[in-house]
């Protein structure tokens, strides 16, 4: 009897241990396979890309049109286009009759301005002596009197418009402002001058430094900054590369082109470039650049929610995180807020994945550039 009790538990054991360890095998095979092989990345940071060449126009730093002050024949010219000049140096020279003659009436005018000066001071000071001995009323010497300080203001006046005629007459010879070259010459022997009425006689530049004014497109405006270093080449001059800096900006964006005007200072020590030249400029990263966070487009998920991410917490569950996105580079996407870089994000999520799921990352997270 207990020989038949033994084989029979011997029996169920036999029976029921390969049972229960393959029903455990199933069991954690089962749970392996639910759990999900994931990848993951980390956000970037990147700079904005100036390396995109962008269309400038190089401009004389001073430029100024020269007019005449003084109406008469041009007599004669002494520079013509691309001549270099100096500050104060002679460029043409007008003949004025016509000032000459109004000069020799106002020095003539000021003669009898003075004569009757000293007529009115002998007799101002005849009759305040007169006065003393009552030989004369006080009102005849207020009189004398008044008409001596009248006659003072008539020479004032006098000797004001003859200084007035001399520095017109100052005017008719024709002076550079500043050094620079001569770029135009709209006269010639002999031309009727009109002071300040008439066509510009001649055109200046000031073509050593020059500015360069480029357009920059908005995504870039907090990438240049005064100080900043950029590249400016020339179609015609190919090979040459010329240094500018950045000297200011607009400080507003065009509502029509939404483009930043940056101005550039570019030296020609040897003239080579020509002002009203088109150029291109490229500009260099600046150490102020503000940076941006990215993140490869094939780890979003759009949800009711709105944008999410699926993040890989420490223990491998997964974290559904809302997020915020700025510009569309392409593959990639900026990151306003809702990640940092040390993130491990699954890209490629699958459409069940969901809060708390826990995965098991394929290899660690790469840095998304």
């Amino acid at each position: 009897m207990q020989i038949a009790v033994v084989l029979v538990i011997v029996g169920l054991v036999i029976g029921f241990v390969p049972r229960w360890f393959s029903r455990h095998r199933l069991r954690a095979a089962a749970r392996t396979e639910a759990v999900v092989n994931v990848d993951v990345v980390s956000p970037g940071i990147s700079l904005p890309d100036l390396s995109t060449p962008l269309p400038a126009e190089v401009t004389a730093f001073i430029e100024a049109s020269i007019h005449a002050r003084a109406s008469g024949y041009l007599k004669s010219w002494f520079v013509d286009i691309g001549q270099s000049v100096t500050n104060g140096q002679v460029l043409a020279e007008i003949e004025t009759p016509e000032l000459d003659q109004q000069l020799a009436q106002a020095r003539a005018e000021l003669d009898q301005a003075n004569a009757a000066l000293a007529l009115a001071k002998i007799t101002a000071d005849r009759w305040t002596e007169l006065l003393k001995t009552s030989s004369v009323s006080e009102q005849e010497t207020a009189e004398k009197t008044a008409d001596y300080t009248l006659k003072q203001a008539n020479v004032a006046a006098a000797q004001a418009n003859v200084q007035r005629l001399l520095d017109l007459k100052g005017f008719d010879h024709v002076t550079a402002p500043f050094t620079g070259t001569l770029t135009e010459r709209n006269t010639d022997i002999g031309q009727l001058i009109a002071a300040d009425s008439g066509p510009e006689l001649f055109k200046e530049a000031q073509t050593n430094p020059l500015r360069v004014y480029v357009r920059v497109p908005q995504p870039l405006i907090h990438a240049v900054v005064p100080g900043q270093k950029a590249d400016v080449t020339f179609q015609e001059m190919p090979g040459k590369i010329f240094d500018a800096t950045v000297t200011r900006t607009a400080g507003a964006v065009d509502p029509s082109s939404r483009t930043l005007q940056v101005e550039l200072q570019l030296p020609n020590p040897n003239g080579e470039i020509l002002a009203g030249s088109y150029a291109q400029a490229r500009f260099a990263a600046a150490s102020t650049n503000a940076s941006v966070l990215t993140l490869s487009d094939n780890a979003l998920v759009f949800r009711a929610q709105g944008i999410q991410v699926a993040l890989v917490g420490p223990d491998n569950k997964v974290q559904m995180r809302s997020i915020r996105l700025g510009r569309d580079f392409g593959n990639l996407v900026e990151v306003l807020n809702g990640l940092q870089t040390t993130d491990r994000v699954i890209i490629n999520p699958p459409d069940s994945i969901a809060d708390g799921m826990t995965v098991q990352v394929a290899g660690p997270a790469t840095n998304q550039k």
